[in-house]
């Protein structure tokens, strides 16, 4: 198997890198990482962790897809899949899942359940209330009376959408049309949490043999079409800008509000760039976001990408910004991750007047750069290659993905968004 080393890395984690390994060290091994998903974060750290577990999740995937694995490895990239969008769950502030998976990985080792599916009656049907019933009396004494309360209720709600359907004959068709009822009237966040609840259960209940298959996967709703972050108004940038124009040239905090707003990059983005990866392209001046050294991640391969600099945008000065970058050898922002997240975000806010936990923050930027592009008419493909999306088109994605739009073509487009009024 030839995987890269960033997928290697990814197994390394999950101590999939270990063929010997028993199912009892790989359920220990998933156990700690659930565990450690529990840890704390600041507001701003939570998007760089999102991004992490999203990469993360990608490369079991992609393992999964074109490696060989031994039973016990298979279940631990399955349960680690599992693990990882539960903790994403968390970081949003729904932790049900997570808590769910710790107690399950918790219990005995067994994998035949008290009343394996050959046992139950043949002729009724199973439906989800009987096994989510089944799943909360397991669960009870491994979470706290809250998370069994909350999670009570949202199997309650989904069992009365399900009704007497027999989960063991249950069809795609079943869990897309039971999609549509849980969305009637709720917000997607709400959606959201039923329905990894639901794949909660059903998970539980395929591991321990009481039915064969499921169907659950890939009905939520996207992070993007649910996210509630507010981008800033073109008046709020411009409010931004004047405020990191105001700082010293040697104040990291200056350089980095610029780069947001001139760039659109991700904070984990900015956070890696060195000096070396300010770079002049065809007369033009672009930062490099690259995963080529040592040590730095991104989201996906979609996210390599070179960004132009327009100078004179919002009064940004490419002339004193090189001087500080020629007077920063090695990383251009050397505080740690913590050090510069949570002070960059508040650096933000002040000029606003912002209070912490509001709907904008740093990545905010990032959508008024996307508003900007598509107000000024931006071609799609030329908008994605700015700000590191994938197009979703597999002729471009894919077949394309080694092509680059011309360093110019992207330095015109930012050129032309920046000067509307």
């Amino acid at each position: 198997m030839q995987f890269s080393k960033d997928i290697l890395k990814t197994l390394a984690v999950f101590h999939l890198d270990r063929p010997e390994a028993s199912w009892e060290d790989l359920r220990e091994r998933l156990k700690e990482i659930a565990e450690d998903a529990l840890q704390g974060h600041s507001e701003d750290s939570r998007g760089l962790y999102m991004e992490i577990y999203d990469q993360m999740s990608n490369h079991l995937a992609e393992a999964a897809s074109i490696g060989r694995f031994n039973e016990s490895q298979q279940r631990t990239i399955g349960t680690g899949q599992r693990v990882l969008r539960a903790a994403q769950e968390r970081l949003e502030g729904r932790p049900q899942d997570l808590m769910g998976i710790i107690g399950e990985l918790s219990c005995s080792t067994s994998v035949a359940p008290s009343l394996p599916l050959s046992v139950l009656p043949s002729d009724d049907p199973v439906t989800f209330e009987t096994l989510s019933e089944m799943f909360l009396k397991e669960r009870q004494g491994n979470v706290t009376g809250d998370t069994h309360k909350a999670v009570t209720s949202n199997c309650r709600t989904l069992s009365a959408l399900l009704g007497d359907l027999d989960i063991r004959t249950h069809t795609r068709a079943d869990m897309v049309a039971l999609k549509e009822r849980v969305m009637e009237g709720r917000k997607p966040l709400t959606v959201n949490k039923l329905l990894g609840q639901l794949s909660t259960v059903m998970d539980w209940a395929k591991n321990n043999g009481y039915i064969e298959r499921s169907y659950d996967k890939d009905l939520k709703i996207e992070r993007g079409a649910e996210s509630e972050r507010r981008p800033f108004s073109r008046d709020e940038v411009a409010t931004i800008m004047d405020h990191a124009n105001a700082l010293s040239g040697s104040d990291w905090k200056r350089w980095a509000l610029t780069l947001g707003v001139l760039t659109g990059a991700r904070i984990g983005e900015l956070y890696q760039l060195t000096q070396d990866d300010i770079k002049q392209l065809d007369g033009i001046t672009v930062i490099d976001i690259n995963k080529d050294e040592k040590g730095k991640t991104l989201k996906n391969d979609f996210s390599i990408r070179q960004v132009p600099l327009v100078d004179g945008a919002y009064g940004f000065s490419l002339k004193t910004f090189l001087e500080w970058v020629a007077s920063e050898p090695g990383k251009l922002f050397k505080a740690k991750a913590h050090y510069f997240n949570k002070p960059l975000n508040e650096a933000l806010r002040e000029p606003l007047g912002l209070k912490a936990g509001s709907d904008q923050s740093f990545h905010s930027l990032r959508h008024s750069l996307s508003g900007l592009l598509k107000a000024a008419a931006t071609p799609e493909v030329i908008a994605q290659s700015i700000t590191g999306h994938s197009s979703g088109n597999i002729t471009y994605d894919l077949y394309a993905g080694s092509q680059r739009v011309p360093v110019g073509t992207l330095h015109e487009a930012l050129v032309k968004a920046f000067a509307l009024p």
